[in-house]
């Protein structure tokens, strides 16, 4: 990977973590035509996560320093109940994360197909929640979170968008579309950085993290480009959240993902 397509990649995943299109699809379908095999996507993967991360570190500071000093009062509050939904929403993910860790890898090494099937489901995801009336709840509650969690932890497959599911998720459950894109970007924190130490621990032991394949320089040039495209759609998909205009990215996910299948059963 040279750094060019870390560049090109990094803006990509940038934009498409907080857009409900699937970073992960996008990555893959990009990797594909530059030629970057399953294995170093991956590698590359987890570490434009970490830069997404941290532009929503930036971007909802406010909200993470208000949960912060609530539960730094320890008592059951507000705050204090937001960080349990948060803790209840990474449950599932941390069960795939420590079991099924090895056929997640295999699925982003699988081409395009797989892609393509999911981005149809983030589709229909989309479309559906955006036409499904039901009743709604003033906060969002412990199961509601377990839930969007589920929903978190299916999204580990290329294509299935983490932030359409978790957020189509919770609008089908009732949660208010207002609060949903906060406490979706908020509930990936810990996953995302709980990978990135696993990494600095294996880097401690001395084992080796970057691949030659990729190299020291494209990573840092696709970090900082994700890191700072992800500031930018991280504030642009809370306003269109607001807004209620998912339907429109379910139609662009349902072109993509019939393209990209179109193109793999033609090949």
């Amino acid at each position: 990977m040279d750094w060019i397509q870390a560049l090109i990649l990094g803006i990509v995943q940038g934009l498409t973590e907080y857009l409900p299109v699937s970073s992960s699809g996008h990555l893959t379908i990009i990797s594909h035509f530059f030629g970057i095999n399953g294995e170093e996507n991956l590698e590359y993967t987890v570490a434009v996560h970490v830069a997404t991360v941290l532009s929503t570190l930036v971007i909802l500071w406010k909200e993470i320093d208000w949960i912060l000093k609530g539960l730094f009062k320890f008592e059951m509050n507000p705050e204090t109940k937001y960080a349990l939904n948060i803790l209840v929403s990474m449950i599932p993910v941390g069960i795939v994360g420590v079991f099924f860790k090895d056929k997640v890898e295999e699925a982003f090494g699988s081409g395009l197909l797989i892609v393509g099937v999911m981005l149809l489901v983030t589709s229909v995801l989309l479309i559906f929640s955006y036409y499904a009336k039901p009743r709604q709840k003033e906060h969002i509650s412990l199961w509601d979170a377990f839930v969007i969690g589920v929903a978190q932890a299916c999204a580990v497959l290329p294509g299935l968008s983490r932030s359409g599911s978790t957020i189509a998720t919770g609008l089908m459950l009732g949660d208010k579309k207002e609060k949903l894109a906060q406490f979706s970007f908020l509930m990936v924190i810990p996953p995302i950085l709980g990978e990135a130490l696993l990494d600095i621990l294996k880097a401690a032991k001395g084992e080796d993290i970057v691949s030659e394949a990729i190299g020291v320089f494209p990573l840092c040039i696709g970090f900082l480009a994700a890191f700072l495209s992800g500031c930018f759609a991280c504030k642009l998909m809370i306003n269109l959240v607001k807004k209620g205009k998912l339907v429109y990215f379910g139609i662009y996910c349902a072109i993509v993902g019939a393209s990209v299948l179109i193109y793999q059963l033609a090949r």
